[in-house]
């Protein structure tokens, strides 16, 4: 029988991590997965609990809960061979909704069947809150971005995507573009922007299609440039975003990289939804980095 090592936000999407767990221990079992359950207390018992796991010899890490979770495993498991699955619990999801797991269903039979494949990930160097190296499934963001997230974060209720969309709005009323020093596989860069990301899996904000392109085989960071517009515009451009289609506009500018450098005056960076550090922020490519339970295809 596997021995899965299975670390949950109890609190996640409102509860529903909690609710969900006895469904999925039972699950696992009957597929012969034997599940080793932390009902973790805050995010540092979380990382704790994963790192133990990756160090005894799990047989696989599985996080339940939000793109915060996911970030948490993605951490303890990335260059050590164990695969983690990501069962989504949370209001977000962009991480597991990347890799094709559309629910928790999904992330579970990933899970019980066992295969594996690897993909990659951003590997993040710097002044971090968290150390000097971070791994980043989804986007590190600066700008526009950057600051609905950490409004919306800190909201005294969280309503998923209504909360973003609420701080979105309260954000547009006072943005400026700013100042961005980047240095693009060694090519530097000045100018304004709303925002620039640099995205693995290219979705954030609960859905939010920022890098469309994105291939997490591909060995490449998908970097995307929102120049200066209208508060308008920007209003209007966010919801096309959520759409499947690929999104073109003059103010958009997709490029592909294998290190980013970012910097400028008064930004912080945000990763995978939690804060990340002050700029200069060192973004580079980490091909296979993380191995995972594979689900199938990439999701939509």
């Amino acid at each position: 029988m596997r021995r899965v090592a299975l670390v949950v936000n109890p609190e996640a999407g409102h509860g529903s991590g909690r609710l969900l767990t006895p469904r999925i221990e039972s699950s696992l079992r009957d597929a012969g997965v034997e599940p080793a359950t932390t009902l973790a207390e805050s995010a540092e018992h979380a990382a704790a609990a994963c790192v133990e796991a990756i160090a005894s010899g799990a047989d696989g890490l599985a996080v339940v809960g939000g793109d915060g979770m996911a970030h948490i495993g993605l951490n303890a498991a990335a260059g050590t061979g164990v695969a983690l699955g990501v069962v989504p619990a949370g209001t977000g999801n962009d991480f597991a909704r990347g890799l094709g797991i559309r629910n928790w269903r999904d992330g579970l039979a990933a899970i019980a069947r066992g295969r594996t494949g690897t993909v990659d990930l951003t590997e993040v160097t710097g002044e971090l809150y968290e150390g000097q190296r971070r791994y980043v499934g989804c986007v590190v963001s600066t700008g526009f971005d950057e600051r609905v997230n950490f409004r919306a974060n800190n909201a005294g209720l969280d309503l998923g995507t209504l909360s973003y969309l609420g701080a979105l709005l309260a954000e547009l009323r006072s943005f400026r573009p700013l100042r961005y020093r980047l240095v693009v596989d060694g090519v530097e860069r000045e100018l304004d922007a709303m925002l620039i990301a640099v995205a693995n899996v290219g979705i954030f904000g609960g859905g939010i299609r920022i890098a469309p392109g994105y291939d997490l085989t591909d060995g490449l960071l998908d970097v995307t440039i929102v120049h200066p517009v209208s508060r308008l515009r920007l209003l209007t451009l966010f919801p096309r975003l959520r759409g499947k289609n690929f999104v073109q506009h003059p103010c958009l500018e997709y490029l592909t990289a294998s290190e980013v450098i970012v910097d400028g005056p008064g930004l912080h960076g945000m990763a995978d939804g939690e804060p990340l550090g002050r700029p200069p922020l060192t973004c580079t490519a980490a091909p296979g980095a993380l191995t995972i339970f594979t689900p199938g295809g990439r999701g939509d």
